[in-house]
């Protein structure tokens, strides 16, 4: 049996690992709080996966992050995953239990606690476009969290029904659904939040997705996932509706700070985490 490493030792393994702000993002927040802790960001090839967990297991590593391609393949290298990851398929978080490594995901934590910055998700309905890695993790969460409703779309309608059947399987208390990709979709009327999961944002500012503006009433909270740019079209026709908005980078400090209260017991300084992503960004 391993013993945790004198310094505690969390890591990235990611291939490649180029533009990846997490190590910056958390030293800063280890700094802010005196935390003797250490961040290493590691380039592992997928070959090399089994040999890297491995090491991170003997050395004591206290955990890590796991970023594509190795999300999935990590899953049966791991001593367990966490019931949510496990449903989800994917790990991007991995934790230290005394010698045993488990796997987390956190992808939709982020945005549950981003939306709990104004309304509990217990007993609201959800429309959520995409149903990616990303769309999915947020659906679990969002079902687990006590959400009434959850409607999906997506581009590719059979990912779409396969997340409703998961939902619906795994939560009947959730009233889960598939909407047709088309244009001009009118978000319902009586939905509480809307989510952009989908890719259509990512590095496209002007990017539009198929809904119609019109529907984006003033009391819905609007969501949208891309991190960069931060400032999507979404996000800026809701707010020209008078809608509440959340950003990407909101949800992303909000996966951070998830990881650092279960790596270390203690909230971080989310202030110091968003300056440190938008200077490693330049946003």
């Amino acid at each position: 049996m391993s013993s945790p490493a004198v310094q505690p030792i969390v890591a990235l393994l990611a291939y490649p690992v180029a533009a990846n702000p997490m190590q910056y993002v958390i030293e800063k927040a280890f700094a802010r709080h005196d935390l003797d802790w250490r961040f290493l960001t590691l380039e592992v090839a997928p070959d090399d996966l089994g040999d890297a967990v491995r090491g991170m297991r003997a050395m004591g590593f206290r955990g890590g992050m796991a970023a594509e391609p190795h999300k999935q393949t990590i899953l049966p290298l791991l001593g367990k995953t966490t019931d949510s990851a496990a449903l989800i398929g994917t790990v991007n978080l991995i934790l230290r239990e005394e010698h045993v490594l488990v796997g987390e995901n956190t992808e939709g934590k982020g945005l549950v606690e981003a939306v709990r910055r104004w309304m509990s998700p217990a007993g609201r309905r959800f429309f959520l476009v995409g149903a990616g890695q990303a769309g999915r993790a947020i659906a679990v969460e969002l079902a687990a969290a006590g959400a009434a409703e959850i409607r999906v779309m997506n581009r590719t309608p059979e990912k779409a029904a396969a997340l409703v059947s998961l939902l619906t399987e795994k939560f009947p208390a959730v009233a889960a659904s598939a909407v047709a990709w088309e244009e001009n979709v009118s978000v319902p009327a009586d939905a509480d939040v809307l989510v952009n999961a989908s890719s259509i944002a990512a590095g496209e500012p002007e990017a539009r997705l198929p809904l119609a503006t019109e529907s984006l009433r003033r009391e819905l909270l609007v969501a949208d996932m891309a991190i960069s740019p931060p400032g999507t079209r979404l996000l800026r026709d809701a707010a020209a509706r008078g809608c509440t908005t959340v950003d990407g980078l909101t949800s992303l400090v909000e996966q951070v700070a998830v990881a650092f209260r279960l790596w270390i017991g203690q909230d971080p300084d989310r202030q110091v985490m968003r300056e440190a992503i938008e200077e490693f960004l330049e946003l």
